[in-house]
């Protein structure tokens, strides 16, 4: 479940991410739906994560839904694979991302106006990505990724694909996505 998450929450945060050291990314601040697929060999199948949390323990529920809304992502979004997360101006603004990254360092590789590529190498957990954000509108981009990462022992490589609607300036109690924190040695 943490590998699980932590890809997530990098998913998500894949746009902004990008956008350090780059000018802002041309969406609108506000609460967006977001659709996630992944394909691939290996690649888990989306879960329902409301209905897997359901299923929990009530002590272990709470400590994800926890973990996952400071992080900025509620995951009783709508169905398999959806969510809502916040995104503010300031999390959009340039400068935002230059705190820490985690175990991951990403380097733009092509920027237009309306499309953005970058490669991420991640050491915990160890892995390779290239990614690339179109954005069709102000409120609508999709972000693609292709991950290659060792999970137990096998190399598996994991296609992602994020579809993202604006649905209105307003997060209500949604808390602004927030970069993962680095992971202690």
């Amino acid at each position: 479940m943490r590998i699980a998450s932590r890809l997530l929450i990098t998913s998500c945060l894949a746009v902004a991410a990008s956008a350090q050291a780059q000018n802002v990314p041309p969406i609108k601040p506000g609460l967006w739906q977001v659709r996630m697929q992944h394909e691939g060999a290996g690649a888990p199948a989306m879960p329902d994560m409301g209905a897997q949390l359901k299923n929990m323990p009530p002590e272990q529920r709470k400590k994800i839904e926890a973990m996952m809304k400071a992080q900025g992502v509620d995951l009783a979004g709508g169905g398999p694979g959806q969510m809502k997360i916040c995104l503010t101006k300031e999390s959009l603004d340039q400068g935002s991302w230059q705190g820490e990254q985690g175990s991951c360092k990403t380097d733009v590789t092509q920027r237009s106006a309306k499309s953005w590529k970058w490669r991420s190498v991640c050491t915990q957990p160890k892995a390779e990505s290239e990614g690339e954000a179109t954005f069709i509108d102000p409120e609508h981009y999709t972000v693609k990724t292709t991950t290659t990462t060792a999970m137990q022992g096998q190399t598996r490589t994991i296609g992602t694909t994020l579809d993202s609607k604006w649905l209105g300036a307003d997060c209500g109690s949604i808390k602004p996505v927030q970069p993962p924190k680095k992971q202690p040695g």
